[in-house]
């Protein structure tokens, strides 16, 4: 289990056991205690401990659905690149709060390179976010520059963190449990 403090958790403190649960639950976060408990190897009370451990360290930060956005009217997903006139403190975290305040941002990075902030931004169609741009990100504080690129297709959209690939070969790799039978 852990060996660091519960709010300094880091890949390197998380044990096998720990990188299965999760490995799981990012499959399936509906599974019961029990299926998880067989998944990781272990017995239905350590496994919810380890799962409330990480849940109040802050490893795992919340479960929710994964929506298809085309389905509920979302059909233009854009990415755009954003550049900020000034970049002092102030100025910066206005921009940031404005920006996470935003439905139609579903992400926002601060990057390095020719932009300062990538953002996602998801709209019903190209005229809703031709408003968008104007009702919205052209009056964010700050902004000079915006560089839009719509996505054509969605080649690839994990919502979860490559910590799978390990846990699945160290699972794949353990011996399977037998139960002995009583005669």
């Amino acid at each position: 289990m852990f060996s660091a403090p519960l709010g300094n958790r880091r890949m390197n403190d998380l044990d096998r056991q720990d990188l299965l649960l999760l490995s799981e639950l990012q499959r399936d976060s509906r599974q019961t205690v029990q299926q998880l408990a067989a998944a990781a190897g272990l017995s239905n009370t350590p496994c919810w401990k380890r799962v409330k451990e990480m849940e109040a360290a802050g490893v795992i930060r919340g479960y929710t659905a994964l929506v298809d956005r085309e389905k509920v009217g979302l059909s233009l997903c854009v990415l755009a690149e954003i550049n900020l006139t000034r970049h002092n403190e102030d100025d910066v975290r206005r921009f940031e709060r404005e920006v996470a305040a935003c439905p139609q941002i579903v992400s926002c990075y601060s990057t390095t390179g020719a932009a300062d902030y990538s953002i996602m931004v998801l709209v019903d169609d190209i005229k809703t976010y031709e408003a968008f741009l104007h009702d919205v990100a052209f009056k964010l504080p700050g902004v000079t520059h915006i560089r839009s690129s719509v996505v054509l297709k969605e080649v690839k959209a994990n919502a979860g963190v490559p910590i799978a690939r390990s846990a699945r070969s160290e699972r794949a790799s353990a011996p399977k449990r037998v139960r002995a039978s009583r005669t």
